[in-house]
């Protein structure tokens, strides 16, 4: 034990190069990775229910917007705007969308989250990891629900963003929908803005989706979470870890 102490004692004296400590980062997806269902048609409801109840009049619209998805005439991204300003109109005070978005983070929390997930964020955080969202859904209502998960620096969430003027709220989206190969990109520029090399960070992602296979690939640590079938079948090829909080 003497002899160790020393020797650390000497390394540091000299200016040896010890070894160092990697940054430790829990990236999590969100939607069925750590609740119990998707977030949007949720947050639709929400919206319905407690803040716009005539809105109920878009939902056969919505529902066509749906089966324009589905046929391939419109993209993912697109859909999602359509949707949004179908649900709140094409602008929005912030302070509305914010308190909006509070409400509904505080349903999420108590209705919608896998108890497992959560357990889970807790024990990496008390093992020194830090905890990261990183989600194709928008993110001023996933910055409530993170906020309520204990990660307090809004900068620890990646997500889709909509555009904003002046204290006023669009529904389009402000750069690219964070989802799959964007969704790498995102985290890269991520981890370029904390002044981190990728090299120096050590990565756990967690997903139920196959869509994330891209972050899969690139974490030090892949955890298919919830896994539907093909996200199962690529992580047993991949040797990639299985977890299943619904069951």
């Amino acid at each position: 034990m003497g002899d160790s102490l020393l020797s650390g004692k000497l390394d540091c004296e000299y200016g040896r190069k010890m070894p160092k400590t990697k940054n430790r980062f829990a990236v999590f997806d969100m939607d069925k990775t750590i609740t119990r269902k998707a977030t949007f048609a949720p947050f639709i409801a929400h919206v319905i229910r407690r803040y716009r109840p005539w809105r109920v009049l878009m939902l056969p619209i919505m529902g066509l917007t749906s089966l324009g998805y589905a046929l391939k005439l419109i993209d993912r991204a697109r859909l999602k705007e359509l949707n949004l300003a179908l649900l709140l109109g094409r602008k929005l005070p912030s302070a509305e969308l914010f308190k909006i978005a509070n409400t509904f983070a505080e349903e999420t929390v108590r209705t919608n989250l896998l108890p497992g997930a959560v357990a889970e964020m807790e024990r990496l955080r008390g093992e020194g990891w830090r905890i990261v969202l990183a989600t194709a859904s928008y993110r001023f209502y996933v910055v409530a629900i993170a906020r309520l998960l204990g990660i307090e620096d809004s900068h620890d969430v990646i997500a889709t963003e909509n555009k904003r003027l002046g204290g006023v709220e669009e529904p389009w989206i402000a750069g690219r929908n964070c989802y799959g190969g964007e969704k790498v990109d995102r985290i890269d520029d991520w981890l370029v803005w904390q002044g981190i090399r990728r090299e120096d960070a050590e990565i756990r992602f967690y997903s139920d989706h196959v869509s994330d296979a891209p972050c899969l690939h690139i974490a030090d640590h892949a955890i298919a979470a919830n896994p539907h079938l093909p996200l199962r079948k690529l992580a047993i090829e991949k040797g990639w870890s299985i977890i299943d909080w619904k069951t």
